[in-house]
C-alpha cells in the first residue's frame, strides 16, 4: 500500500486519534512501508474510530514487529490487545516470541495465554516485597553509590520475579524506595564520580563493592557474545522482509522447508559466512567491522567463512590489492574457509540470466545512462520494458558474442518502477565491457545475492547502506526459486577526524596529501599497522563498539587510541629517548667517567630478574629534554631551572648551577649540573634522558615522525571543502633524536614505549645508517577517564 500526498492529512488523523503524538505520526507517515502496516493494524482491530494511548502504542508496536511469519495470527492477538487481556509491552513481546516459533500452525490458546501471562494479576503488595527484598539485597552498594545507583537494573531484577508486573507501578515503588533509603537528592549526588584510585588500606571495601557490582551490573549475554543476536541455520525457514509493490501486492521472501533441508544437508547445519570486499582499494578500519562480523561469527558458532573477491568491475581491479586484502586478513587473525571470486560463478550467472528473461523477469534495454536515470526519476518504463522474451534472449546472447557495441545495451530486471524503493527500479543486471573471454559483466547487485545463494552462506551480513537493496535481493532469489540467506544490516564504523570512503581516501593519496596508502595517518588497515597498532588493539575496539544498528554516530579516535594503549602496555618495553635534547654537562663527574646503571624494561621489574633490565650509559654529559628546562621556577612545574634539582630516571638527582646562553641572551645553549651520587636529595621532578655513551661521543641517532589527527573537524566528509580541512601538521618529523644504545638492535615492527613520551614503532624506511620511528599514541588518555 502506498500513501499518496492527498491522503497524507487523513492517514495523520486517524493516527492521532490512536494516541500517538503528532512528531511520531508525522515520522510513520514517511516511511511507507510502516504506514501501510499500522493503517492495516487498525482496520484489523476496527479502532479507526480511535483509541486511549496505551492500546494506540501496542498497536505501533505490532505495526512495527510483529513477526511476518505469522501473519494469519494477527487478528486474533488485536483481540486480545483491544481486550486489554494484552496490556503491557512485555506481555506483547511475549506474544510476538510464542507466535514466532508457531508460524501459520494452529496454537491452543491456553499455551498462548500461558506463555503471555493473560490472568496474571500482581498485586502492589507483591511487588512492594519483590522491591524491599532487592533494596535489602543491594544495600551496601546503593549507599554507596546513591543516587548514581543503575536503577534500570533494579527494575530488571524486579521484571525477572514478575514479568507481568504494571511496569510504572514498579518504577514508582523502586523511586519511592530510593527516597526513602536516602533522602532529598544532593548536589554531591549530580557530581561526576571522584577518578581518585581506591586506597590500597580498604581492601575490604573494594571487594564488597566488586561482589555488589556483580549481582546489580551483570554484563548482558550480547555484550558477552556479540553474535548472540544471529538466528541458527535451521531456523531460516521464516519470512525474512516484504517487498511492497505499487500495485498493492506483498511479496513475502522465505525459504521452502525442501530448500531449507536441500541447504542443511549441504552444509551440514554450520554457519557459512562471507567477507566480500572489492579489489579496487586497501582495506580501512570499516573492513575490520566487517571482518569482525563475518569471520567471527563463523569461527564463534564453528562454521566457515569465505573471502570471496566481488570482481565484477574490471577497471579498478589490481593484482595489489588482491595480494594485500589476503596479507591484512591473515594479520588481523582470521583464516578464510575457501578464497573464492564472483568471476568463478560467471558461467552460473549468465544461465541464470537466461532464466530469469525467459521467466519474463528481465529484458534487454537500449536506453542511455542518462536516459535510465531520467525514467528512474519520473518512474516510467523503458520503452523496451515489455520487448518479447524470445528477442531478449536474442539480443542477450550477441551481447556475451560481443556483438553489440559497448554501451549500447543493458539486461535489466523487470522489477517495479513505481515502487517506493528506487532499489526496485529495474536494476541493471549485464552490462556490455569487452575482455578477454566474457564480453559481459554482471553488476553487484544481480551477482551479490545469486552468489550468496550458490555459496550456501547462511548470513549474508553487510552495512546498513545496503538495506534498501534488500527488497531486491530476496526479490531476485524469490523469482530463480533460489535459497535464501538470512540477511542482516550494522551500522558502518565511521571514526572522527578522517575519511573512509574510498573515494576520498583514492584521493588523497593519488594527490599525494599521504605518503600513500599504509601512511601511518590513515585509518587504513595498512597505515594503523605501518604506524604500531596491533590487529588484537583493533579487534578490541571493534568488538567493544558492538554490532549495532544505529548508523548516525561517529565513534571518537581516543577510544580507538583507549584500546592501542591497553595493548601496548602490556607488550612494549621501556626505553629511554630525548627529542629535543638539551645538553647538561655534570662538573663534578670526572669527564670521560661512564658508569652502566640499570634501567626497567617494565614498570613491575623483579630484581632478580636480569631479562627485565637493560644498561645505560651514565656520563659527565647527560642530555635532556628542551622542554625540560625553564629558566624562571614555579610551584607547579616540577622541571629542571637554575638552582633547582630533578631526579634523572634511573640514574641520580642532578641540579642546575650554571646556564650558558647563545648571543641573543635567551636561548639556552647548555646547562651545567652537579649530581648526587649518594641519592639523599629526593626532588619531586624526574626526567629521562640519554647521556654519550663514551668521550666525545654523541647518542644514538634516531629520526622519529610525530603523527597526530589528518583532519581537524571530527566529521570532515560533510564538509563542502574537506580537503581544506586537512591538518598541515598532522606529520612533525624530528631527524636527530637521541637514544640509548639498547635501541641500536632494533628492527622494523618492533614497538616501545619512550619513557615519558609515548609508544613508538620502528618504520620500514629505517636503513643500516639510521632507525625511524612513528609514534604510534601519545602516554595520555582521555577516552579511559570517561569509561570503556
Amino acid at each position: 500500500m502506498v500513501i499518496k500526498n492527498e491522503n497524507s492529512d487523513k492517514t495523520l488523523e486517524l493516527f492521532l486519534k490512536i494516541g500517538l503524538d503528532e512528531r511520531t505520526a508525522r515520522n510513520t507517515i514517511a516511511n511507507n512501508k510502516v504506514t501501510a502496516n499500522l493503517i492495516a493494524v487498525i482496520h484489523e482491530a476496527a479502532l479507526t474510530n480511535g483509541c486511549n494511548r496505551t492500546v494506540g502504542n501496542l498497536l505501533y508496536t505490532v505495526a512495527t514487529k510483529y513477526p511476518a511469519n505469522a501473519l494469519v495470527h494477527r487478528p486474533n492477538l488485536l483481540e486480545y490487545v483491544v481486550s486489554s487481556k494484552i496490556k503491557t509491552p512485555a506481555q506483547l513481546e511475549a506474544a510476538f516470541s510464542f507466535l514466532s516459533n508457531v508460524a501459520s500452525e494452529n496454537f491452543k490458546r491456553n499455551e498462548f495465554e500461558e506463555a503471555c501471562g493473560i490472568g496474571v494479576e500482581v498485586s502492589v503488595e507483591e511487588i512492594t516485597q519483590t522491591v524491599n527484598e532487592i533494596f535489602e539485597e543491594n544495600n551496601a552498594v546503593i549507599l554507596e553509590r546513591r543516587y548514581r545507583t543503575n536503577v534500570g537494573e533494579l527494575l530488571g531484577s524486579v521484571r525477572k520475579k514478575h514479568p507481568w508486573a504494571d511496569p510504572k507501578i514498579a518504577k514508582q515503588l523502586v523511586d519511592a524506595k530510593m527516597y526513602e533509603l536516602l533522602g532529598q537528592r544532593t548536589a554531591a549526588d549530580d557530581e561526576k564520580p571522584s577518578k581518585k584510585k581506591e586506597k590500597k588500606e580498604k581492601p575490604t571495601k573494594v571487594e564488597n563493592k566488586a561482589v555488589v557490582d556483580d549481582t546489580l551490573a551483570q554484563p548482558s549475554e550480547e555484550e558477552l557474545n556479540p553474535f548472540s543476536i544471529f538466528p541458527a541455520p535451521e531456523d531460516n525457514i521464516k519470512v525474512h522482509t516484504e517487498v511492497f509493490f505499487s500495485n498493492g501486492t506483498v511479496l513475502r521472501c522465505c525459504n521452502t522447508r525442501e530448500m531449507l533441508d536441500k541447504h542443511l544437508k549441504v552444509t551440514g547445519g554450520r554457519v557459512f559466512t562471507r567477507f566480500p570486499p572489492e579489489p579496487n582499494g586497501y582495506l580501512h578500519i570499516g573492513h575490520a567491522k566487517a571482518m569482525f562480523v563475518d569471520f567471527g561469527l563463523a569461527k564463534e558458532r564453528g562454521g566457515c567463512c569465505y573471502l570471496r573477491y566481488d570482481d565484477t568491475n574490471p577497471e579498478a581491479e589490481k593484482k595489489e590489492y588482491i595480494n594485500h586484502i589476503e596479507e591484512i586478513v591473515q594479520w588481523m587473525g582470521w583464516e578464510p574457509f575457501k578464497i573464492t571470486y564472483t568471476s568463478d560463478y560467471f558461467q552460473d550467472l549468465y544461465e541464470l540470466a537466461v532464466e530469469l528473461i525467459r521467466r519474463g523477469h528481465a529484458y534487454v534495454d537500449h536506453q542511455t545512462p542518462e536516459e535510465i536515470k531520467e525514467y528512474r526519476e519520473k518512474k516510467m518504463n523503458s520503452p523496451w520494458r515489455d520487448r518479447p522474451i524470445a528477442e531478449s534472449l536474442k539480443l542477450f546472447d550477441d551481447m556475451k558474442r560481443g556483438l553489440i557495441e559497448e554501451g549500447k545495451a543493458t539486461l535489466r530486471m523487470k522489477q517495479d518502477m513505481q515502487s517506493d524503493n528506487f532499489n526496485m527500479y529495474d536494476l541493471i543486471a549485464y552490462r556490455i565491457k569487452a575482455r578477454d573471454k566474457w564480453c559481459i559483466y554482471p553488476s553487484y547487485d544481480y551477482a551479490h545475492c545469486i552468489v550468496d545463494s550458490l555459496e550456501n552462506i547462511t548470513h549474508s551480513l553487510c552495512t546498513l547502506e545496503f538495506e534498501t537493496r534488500r527488497a531486491s535481493y530476496y526479490w531476485l532469489l524469490h523469482v530463480l526459486d533460489l535459497y535464501q540467506p538470512y540477511v542482516w544490516e550494522y551500522s558502518r564504523l565511521n571514526v572522527t577526524n578522517t575519511v573512509m570512503s574510498k573515494r576520498k581516501l583514492n584521493y588523497i593519496v593519488m594527490n599525494k596529501y599521504v605518503d600513500g596508502w599504509d601512511d601511518p595517518r590513515l585509518m587504513t588497515l595498512a597505515g594503523l599497522r605501518r604506524r604500531g597498532v596491533t590487529s588484537t588493539a583493533i579487534n578490541a575496539f571493534v568488538r567493544g563498539i558492538g554490532i549495532t544498528r544505529s548508523d548516525c554516530s561517529i565513534i571518537r579516535l581516543d577510544r580507538l587510541e583507549y584500546h592501542i594503549r591497553e595493548e601496548l602496555n602490556k607488550m612494549a618495553p621501556r626505553v629511554l629517548v630525548v627529542l629535543q635534547p638539551l645538553k647538561v654537562v655534570v662538573t663534578n663527574l670526572e669527564s670521560g667517567s661512564v658508569m652502566d646503571l640499570d634501567a626497567k624494561k617494565w614498570p613491575d621489574a623483579q630484581a632478580d630478574d636480569t631479562s627485565a633490565f637493560y644498561k645505560v650509559p651514565f656520563s659527565n654529559v647527560v642530555y635532556i629534554e628542551r622542554s625540560d628546562f625553564r629558566m624562571k621556577d614555579s610551584k607547579d612545574y616540577y622541571g629542571l631551572a637554575p638552582g633547582k634539582s630533578a631526579l634523572l630516571r634511573y640514574a641520580f638527582p642532578i641540579k642546575c648551577t650554571d646556564v650558558i646562553l647563545a648571543d641573543d641572551n635567551e636561548t639556552v645553549l647548555e646547562i651545567r649540573a652537579e649530581y648526587d651520587p649518594s641519592k639523599k636529595s629526593k626532588p619531586k621532578g624526574v626526567l629521562h634522558w640519554v647521556a654519550e655513551p663514551f668521550p666525545g661521543a654523541d647518542p644514538l641517532k634516531v629520526e622519529v615522525r610525530l603523527f597526530e589527527k589528518l583532519f581537524n573537524s571530527e566529521n570532515p566528509a560533510e564538509l563542502d571543502n574537506w580537503l581544506a580541512d586537512l591538518n598541515l601538521d598532522s606529520k612533525v618529523v624530528i631527524p636527530t633524536a637521541y637514544a640509548v644504545p639498547a635501541l641500536q638492535n632494533a628492527a622494523v615492527g618492533d614497538t616501545f614505549q619512550f619513557e615519558r613520551l609515548g609508544y613508538f614503532t620502528v618504520d620500514k624506511d629505517s636503513n643500516a645508517e639510521k632507525l625511524v620511528f612513528n609514534r604510534t599514541v601519545t602516554l595520555k588518555d582521555t577516552y579511559g577517564k570517561g569509561g570503556k
